[in-house]
């Protein structure tokens, strides 16, 4: 079987040759002529896979190494009998450590403020979660759930009014509560005046053009972007505007990529009833790093793990280089970004005066 994968999918060659040829190509390369005679397509999201891309070919599976399926028309594969796998909650711990790094960065008294999550299914979930615990003020707003599942449920407008808004919901344009443009100029009008507003879910959720409006006019919103309208060709001058910039690399831990493959590599196993060979979870290193923490507060031991502040500096070097244009800096920082553990990798001090707190968020007390 011939087998196309979108070059930025954790261990593609390493795992997939076991099913057959694989053929490495950037996720925005991978075009009609080069599916045409493969029978597997693997794609992140900045592959759209419709039938413009896969009529006439011989693909039989396509598989997403992602969460979303925003960029996947599931109805065309349906139709044409392609079956299809993807990876929910593959990275979710890894978003989550995002936004605790956003939160930490921009702030520091984050545990004194009320956080708000829009939609609670494996990343916002697992958010919520870990702020209960920490016994931080949080509501959710998600119309497909109820209180019997989710005790702090609100409504939209109340939402809004929270000081710190984290958006983890699908990119939708049907349906009872679409999500494309929800946050739009008269929205973002609602906003607490100092609210912080993150969103590593999709670009569209926000209107980005409303968006920039709002700051241009003097708003002081702080705003963590790491999803973009139009990616990779981003807004700069939204991107000069938001508190933190990343280049849609929330997720982008080494082993939330390593799960996403693994997904896959089990589906199509399944799929083929191929033996394995070596499974993905031989390649994953499971040793763990020490933390030297210098301070009782949480919020060192979430910097010291991932700071988010790095990725922002070199999105903004990146895109000030006259030599490459915005979407090969934004898209080259996703192809090389530098290796990232999250909270379960490293240790703490077991004597940690937060030892409880931290473990709470993933770390593993020494």
């Amino acid at each position: 079987m011939k087998i196309v994968a979108d070059q930025n999918i954790a261990l593609a060659r390493e795992l997939f040759e076991q099913f057959g040829e694989v053929q490495l190509l950037g996720g925005r390369e991978i075009d009609r002529n080069s599916v045409r005679d493969a029978q597997i397509l693997l794609v992140r999201s900045v592959t759209q896979v419709n039938g413009a891309l896969l009529k006439g070919s011989q693909v039989e599976f396509v598989g997403s190494a992602t969460a979303g399926t925003d960029h996947i028309n599931l109805d065309y594969l349906a139709d044409n009998h392609i079956h299809f796998a993807h990876a929910p909650g593959c990275n979710a711990n890894a978003v989550v450590q995002y936004v605790f790094s956003s939160l930490c960065c921009l702030r520091p008294n984050w545990r004194d403020q009320t956080v708000g999550i829009l939609g609670c299914g494996n990343v916002g979930g697992r958010l919520y979660k870990c702020l209960k615990k920490l016994a931080v003020n949080t509501v959710v707003y998600d119309p497909f759930l109820t209180k019997n599942t989710v005790p702090d449920l609100c409504g939209f407008d109340d939402l809004l009014q929270a000081d710190i808004i984290s958006l983890h919901t699908p990119l939708t344009t049907e349906g009872p509560y679409p999500t494309h443009h929800l946050f739009n100029k008269q929205i973002l009008e609602q906003l607490n005046s100092n609210a912080l507003l993150i969103n590593a879910a999709r670009g569209g959720v926000i209107d980005n053009q409303a968006l920039l409006e709002h700051l241009q006019a003097g708003s002081s919103l702080q705003v963590a972007l790491d999803v973009w309208e139009s990616e990779p060709n981003i807004n700069t001058q939204l991107l000069d505007l938001v508190a933190l910039a990343t280049p849609h690399i929330a997720g982008y831990s080494e082993l939330g990529k390593i799960n996403g493959s693994t997904l896959l590599f089990n589906s199509l196993a399944d799929k083929y009833s191929q033996q394995l060979q070596r499974p993905a979870e031989d390649y994953i290193d499971s040793s763990l790093t020490q933390l030297a923490l210098h301070s009782a507060n949480i919020n060192e031991a979430v910097v010291a793990s991932y700071d988010i502040r790095e990725d922002d500096k070199r999105l903004r070097q990146a895109v000030s280089q006259c030599s490459i244009s915005v979407p090969e800096a934004f898209d080259g920082l996703r192809k090389n970004y530098p290796q990232r553990k999250e909270f379960g990798c490293y240790k703490i001090p077991r004597k940690h005066p937060n030892t409880e707190e931290l473990r709470v968020l993933g770390f593993v007390a020494d």
